[in-house]
């Protein structure tokens, strides 16, 4: 690289990809298509006229039911493109080690915009000493993020906490068809035996579940951290004070038809900004070294910028930190995300 070039902000083209016929995942502003990952909450089990079912029309993700203003809908007002290409991967009963496998089948759709809400199943077992452990929680859900993070580089992942499962029984344990219910189906015995038992055991046994959701929740809050374009809730589900209308009349265990319309209300409220449809501009400051160049990298925004990533030669994209050295006739590509997902198109510098 000639000193002239030294200093450089650089436009290259951004080749999209994604499935045969597909179209590409746009970079700012609303998802032109959306993908759930989860378990029986975003299924919308037991919503449905069939009971003890999937119902995933009335998901809180990517339903259709009018009534639940799902993301998908919410998206569809301001963004004509992504009518058809809402993609429903949750699988009832999973848990966080499933996710990878549906992780999978979302990569192969190349979406614009991820939901992932799971981790229920993980604390409700037949005892405390069942639950996921937090290391095995952590593990798992550091392998999905890694596998989605390198498979769907441009879409914006979205995380939500899991809900406060430990408010389920203080609003239900008195209700006598709620703890019928529990006991005949045998639901999140972990939490839910002996629901109005005040043993010394029974409640340090529900108080380490509360406790497990929470760390739970830190550990999708702490892993989403890593990823520019992933953005955790905040614990709105889990802080939300939700009523028992919220809660299934047939199980008294899973969100109701209006638990369904109020947890797409509080995430709804929590996600990216899809109105701020401006990409950060980035630059690079390439200074001349034995053998190539250092490059330092910047980026600025009209709201903020979540990070900068790069890829070395076509390499895996990386979080930059710090400046890094390029040799002589590498190309490195780069891009700023900022804190809505925004992403700009791709620069291209040769060393």
């Amino acid at each position: 690289m000639t000193t002239r070039s030294a200093i450089c902000i650089l436009a290259g083209l951004l080749v999209l990809g994604g499935s045969p016929g597909a179209p590409a995942p746009n970079l700012t502003g609303y998802p032109n298509s959306v993908a759930a990952a989860g378990d029986s909450i975003t299924r919308g089990y037991n919503t449905g006229t069939v009971p003890f079912t999937d119902q995933p029309g009335n998901s809180w993700s990517t339903g259709t039911r009018s009534s639940v203003r799902s993301h998908y809908l919410r998206i569809l007002d301001a963004e004509p493109a992504i009518s058809g290409r809402s993609f429903n991967e949750a699988v009832s009963g999973a848990k966080m080690r499933d996710l990878d496998a549906q992780v999978s089948v979302i990569i192969d759709r190349a979406v614009a915009y991820i939901t992932i809400l799971v981790g229920a199943n993980d604390l409700c077992t037949p005892t405390v000493g069942g639950m996921t452990s937090l290391e095995t929680f952590r593990t798992e859900f550091e392998e999905a993020m890694a596998a989605l993070s390198a498979g769907s580089p441009r879409a914006r992942i979205y995380v939500v906490s899991i809900p406060n499962v430990y408010r389920l029984w203080a609003i239900s344990k008195d209700d006598v068809l709620a703890r019928f219910s529990w006991r005949v189906f045998d639901i999140c015995q972990s939490l839910l035996e002996d629901p109005r038992s005040t043993d010394t055991d029974d409640i340090a046994r529900r108080r380490a579940v509360r406790q497990r959701t929470i760390a739970f929740n830190a550990v999708l809050e702490q892993v989403c951290a890593l990823y520019i374009h992933c953005r955790f809730d905040g614990r709105a589900l889990f802080d939300d004070p939700f009523t028992s209308e919220d809660v299934s009349r047939r199980d008294y265990f899973h969100p109701s038809l209006q638990g369904q319309k109020r947890i797409a209300q509080v995430t709804w409220a929590a996600t990216f900004d899809f109105t701020d449809a401006t990409a950060p501009i980035s630059s690079a400051i390439a200074v001349p070294a034995e053998g190539g160049v250092s490059v330092s990298l910047a980026a600025t925004d009209d709201v903020g910028v979540a990070g900068i990533e790069y890829r070395l030669n076509l390499g895996a994209w990386q979080r930059y930190v710090a400046p890094f050295f390029v040799a002589a006739g590498d190309d490195i590509r780069f891009r700023g995300v900022d804190v809505n997902g925004n992403t700009e198109l791709t620069h291209v510098l040769t060393a």
